[in-house]
């Protein structure tokens, strides 16, 4: 098996990922992170709680059975994962959904054994009754029990706890109890509220995981889009099939019309147009010659391609994106350590309330059953299932909805930072403006002229000439067949039309504009032309909708006055220009100074110290690799509208994890107290705290809802 096993900022380590499904709540994360980076070896561990994977960065000489070692020294089932971003399906739900199946049927027929004892059954009627519930319920706490007693056994076999260790003595106390009770023929049972109580735990921890592989098979759906294999040519023109697994960089492969590509590359030979929507969000195909970059997952939408391949499995820009969709699923922001500090003195707290209670009851003079049921109920009651919701579930939801509109979050704790934001710097070129230079005034060239042009533009790699060439192809010109082609790099390319000399070009003299290029054919004289890089089609109005959100935005650019000032004044901005990457540096940290929070949007090489630096920090799909590593977000295609809906959304996840924290706080005020004076029965604690749980979950879904 292939091993998720990349190499690290630091280059004599190595990362291996694990998944670990006995993750459950934010204690498991401390506990395997915590634990995990003393040992010798490992340089830092990181959990991703949405997809319950632990990254570790270890010394290549440290063994994958040695990590999973200290992992089960910890109390944690690991095992190594496929790599690039492979998602198996999750067994885990499949699982859960039999138990809660089981769960609920038998609560539903307990329940209806219940109501008839309520309702009158007395002797022989309501023995016989408690026994059958007895026959229903002790199976089926042994059956859909075992996701709790399982993770419980395996903290307390390690001298630790967690929150499913009070679920199930719990669970188990008030089983025994109700068995005792039929047994000597008491008047109470209380199955009704242990399998009543595992049927809304499950149900919980249902919806939990479904979410969890929402976000799983966004990945897993997105990784499908690149072709299962590629027809790779060999020497002596045999061709063979491989998977694309087993692609490697240097290879060429033939993509037949019709067909995605399995691995990014440039092709050598052919020309076509490729579908690219599903990396740019550009809905026009965009056309390709030799020399183009193409990526695993686009479409080739017209001609057979010869592809030299530059980059294969986990390297593909795909891999890369199901990469940052993986990493979207759980940071350590403040409320994500609030919980955690919650969940590890929750266990001890617990426990000893449940104690003070049953000491209480005896020493007012009850007897020992009265006090084993109140201890019982209080046990139930203030299980913290709803505390430990709060964040991740609010997490995942906003950034699956985000991923909807074409946004991907690299952490989680970007979404809090983010809507702390007041204050947003835009780098200008390939941030506010496309990046991809047009020609303003090619109606310059005579028509007779245009297929010397392109074959001209065709032989560069410049910047200019790939946008003169897209700018003719578009208007379906055909490339003159040149001879002599030669270019001089910083200079232009020269060739020869039926012997006449012709060249495209660094203007002979200085124009100013540093967007310009010289086309010449002969003795005739030079055709200056002008390019514009566009201002993205909604920046304008994406900047109104910021400002009426109460942000300010200014530019930062390393360009000169004279191509930004025009931009500037087109979007009613502020800027400075000619900034290196420390100027940059420095004006993040006078506003940060001054008490603001700065969202740094940007894309290239020297916008990477910014977007690490700033409070938040968003790129677009296009950026430099720096650049999106550095950021917390990117956004896909050509509109900044995802700007504004992030900052929008984010905000609201903020809101919705301090109701939530608010449902979980507020109820264990109103019912510990109720409990901890037997006012409340194990059957209604089971129902308030699964309430309880189901209401944060619910809330957290109104994320996934389209904003109008």
């Amino acid at each position: 098996m292939t091993l998720a096993v990349v190499m690290t900022g630091r280059e004599s380590l190595v990362r291996s990922v694990f998944a670990v499904p006995a993750i459950h709540c934010p204690s498991c994360i401390s506990k395997i992170e915590r634990g995990l980076e003393p040992v010798a070896g490992i340089a830092a561990a990181r959990v991703n709680f949405t997809s319950r994977h632990v990254a570790v960065d270890h010394l290549p000489e440290l063994s994958l059975p040695d990590i999973q070692a200290e992992i089960a020294n910890l109390g944690f089932e690991a095992q190594p994962i496929p790599s690039a971003g492979a998602q198996p399906g999750s067994s885990e739900t499949g699982a859960l959904i039999r138990a809660t199946a089981v769960a609920g049927f038998a609560a539903m027929n307990v329940m209806l054994l219940s109501v008839s004892v309520w309702s009158g059954a007395s002797g022989v009627t309501k023995d016989l009754f408690h026994a059958i519930s007895a026959l229903i319920a002790i199976p089926t706490v042994a059956y859909s029990g075992r996701v709790f007693f399982k993770s419980a056994w395996r903290a307390l076999r390690h001298g630790r706890t967690n929150m499913d260790v009070p679920i199930s003595i719990g669970v188990l106390l008030v089983t025994a109890m109700s068995l005792f009770e039929t047994l000597t023929g008491g008047p109470h049972a209380y199955f009704d509220g242990a399998v009543m109580l595992l049927f809304f735990l499950l149900l919980g921890r249902l919806l939990d995981s479904v979410m969890r592989d929402r976000a799983r098979n966004g990945i897993a759906s997105l990784l499908k889009q690149r072709a299962a294999g590629a027809l790779v040519l060999k020497e002596g023109g045999a061709s063979e099939w491989i998977e694309a697994e087993r692609l490697a960089p240097g290879m060429r492969i033939m993509v037949a019309a019709g067909e995605r590509l399995a691995a990014d590359g440039i092709v050598e030979a052919g020309a076509s147009s490729m579908d690219s929507s599903l990396l740019t969000g550009e809905s026009v195909p965009k056309r390709i010659a030799a020399g183009d970059e193409v990526h695993a997952g686009t479409m080739n939408m017209g001609a057979p391609l010869t592809v030299r391949v530059t980059a294969a499995g986990p390297d593909t820009v795909i891999a890369d994106m199901a990469r940052l969709m993986e990493q979207a699923g759980q940071g350590r922001s403040r409320y994500v350590r609030i919980a955690d500090r919650a969940a590890r003195l929750y266990a001890p707290t617990v426990h000893a309330l449940a104690a003070a209670s049953f000491l209480t009851w005896l020493a007012m003079g009850a007897g020992w059953h009265q006090a084993l049921l109140v201890a019982t109920a209080v046990l139930i009651i203030t299980c913290p299932c709803a505390l430990g919701l709060a964040v991740p579930v609010a997490q995942v939801v906003a950034a699956g909805a985000l991923m909807r509109i074409g946004i991907l979050v690299k952490d989680g704790s970007a979404l809090e930072r983010l809507a702390e934001a007041d204050r947003i710097l835009f780098d200008k070129t390939g941030t506010l403006t496309l990046g991809r230079p047009e020609p303003v005034n090619l109606d310059a060239v005579p028509a007779n002229l245009k297929p010397i042009l392109l074959g001209l533009a065709r032989a560069s790699r410049h910047p200019l000439s790939q946008s003169l060439r897209r700018s003719l192809e578009r208007e379906g010109i055909m490339a003159a067949e040149l001879t002599g082609l030669a270019e001089e790099p910083g200079f232009g390319v020269r060739a020869f039309d039926k012997a006449v000399a012709v060249s495209l070009g660094r203007p002979a003299r200085s124009t100013g504009d540093a967007l310009a290029t010289s086309f010449t054919v002969g003795d005739g004289a030079p055709i200056l032309l002008h390019f514009r890089d566009a201002i993205r089609p909604d920046a304008a109005a994406m900047l109104k909708r910021l400002e009426a959100m109460g942000l300010e935005a200014s530019i930062v650019s390393g360009d000169r006055p004279a191509a930004v000032l025009p931009v500037a004044r087109a979007l009613r901005l502020t800027a400075q220009t000619g900034m290196q990457p420390r100027d940059k540096l420095d004006a993040i940290a006078r506003l940060s100074g001054g008490g603001h929070k700065v969202l740094m949007v940007g894309d290239g090489l020297n916008d990477g110290p910014a977007l690490a630096a700033g409070h938040a920090s968003m790129a677009p799909a296009s950026a430099s690799d720096v650049g999106q590593t550095a950021a917390d977000m990117i956004f896909l295609g050509d509109s900044l509208a995802p700007v504004a809906a992030a900052i929008r959304l984010a905000r609201r996840t903020m809101r919705i994890v301090g109701q939530n924290f608010a449902i979980a706080i507020g109820y264990n005020i109103i019912a510990v107290p109720l409990a901890f004076a037997g006012l409340v029965t194990p059957l209604v604690a089971a129902l308030a705290m699964s309430g309880s749980s189901i209401i944060v979950v619910g809330n957290a879904l109104r994320l996934a809802r389209r904003e109008k």
